[in-house]
C-alpha cells in the first residue's frame, strides 16, 4: 500500500514527464538515441522500485513496515513537490520549470532506503544500485542537473531513514552458530 500510494501520486503528479512540454521553448534540443533509452529506463524504474518494495512488504505481511512505507512515501512526495513547484528551476533540456529536485531520484532513493532499512543490505544494496542509476540517468538524459539529483536522493533516503525501522529488530531476529561437537550449523529464531 505504501509504495502503491507513491505510484498513484507519482503518475498523477508526474504526467508532465510523459507528455509533450507546453509553453516552454525547447528549440535546438534533441535527445540522442542513448539519452532516449536511458530516460525510458529511468521512467520504468520509477515504477519498478516502489512496486518491488510494496510487493516485498505484502509478501512478508509486514503491516508495520507498510505504515512506515506510507509515511516515507508521503514525506518524500510532499517535500519533493513543495520544492519543485516553489523553486521552479528550468530543466537542462528546457522542457519546463520543475527540475529541482529530481522526483524520479527522490522516489527511487526512498524505495531503496526503505528496502535496505527494513529488510537489510542483501536486498537494499541492489535497490540502491538501481536508484543510483536512476539519478545518473536523469542527468545523462538532460532532465536534471547533478544537484537536482543529489537533493532528490537526500530527500528520499532521509525520509526513509526517519520513518523506517529494521524488520529484524522488531521481530527479534537472532542468528547464531551452533555445534554439537560432530556437526556445525546455524540457529535462527524469529518472532511474529
Amino acid at each position: 500500500m505504501a509504495m502503491l500510494l507513491t505510484l498513484i501520486i507519482s503518475f498523477g503528479a508526474n504526467a508532465q514527464y510523459f507528455a509533450q512540454p507546453q509553453g516552454v521553448e525547447t528549440i535546438g534540443f534533441h535527445r540522442t538515441k542513448a539519452q532516449k533509452g536511458v530516460k525510458t529506463s529511468t521512467d520504468v524504474l520509477l515504477v519498478a522500485l516502489p512496486a518491488s518494495a510494496l510487493v516485498g512488504t505484502l509478501v512478508q505481511k509486514d503491516w508495520k513496515g507498510l505504515l512506515q512505507g506510507v509515511e516515507t512515501a508521503a514525506t518524500t512526495l510532499a517535500a519533493t513537490y513543495i520544492l519543485k513547484y516553489s523553486i521552479k528551476e528550468r530543466r537542462p533540456d528546457g522542457s519546463d520549470y520543475h527540475s529541482f529536485p529530481s522526483g524520479h531520484t527522490s522516489i527511487s532513493f526512498a524505495s531503496a532506503a526503505y528496502i535496505q532499512r527494513r529488510y537489510g543490505w542483501a536486498v537494499g544494496g541492489p535497490a540502491y544500485a538501481l536508484a543510483t542509476y536512476v539519478g545518473w540517468g536523469r542527468v545523462f538524459a538532460k532532465r536534471h542537473h547533478w544537484y537536482d539529483v543529489v537533493a532528490g536522493a537526500a530527500i528520499g533516503a532521509g525520509s526513509a531513514y526517519i520513518f523506517t525501522r529494521p524488520f529484524a529488530k522488531e521481530h527479534n531476529l537472532q542468528i547464531s552458530p551452533v555445534s554439537d561437537g560432530r556437526s556445525v550449523g546455524i540457529y535462527a529464531s524469529f518472532e511474529f
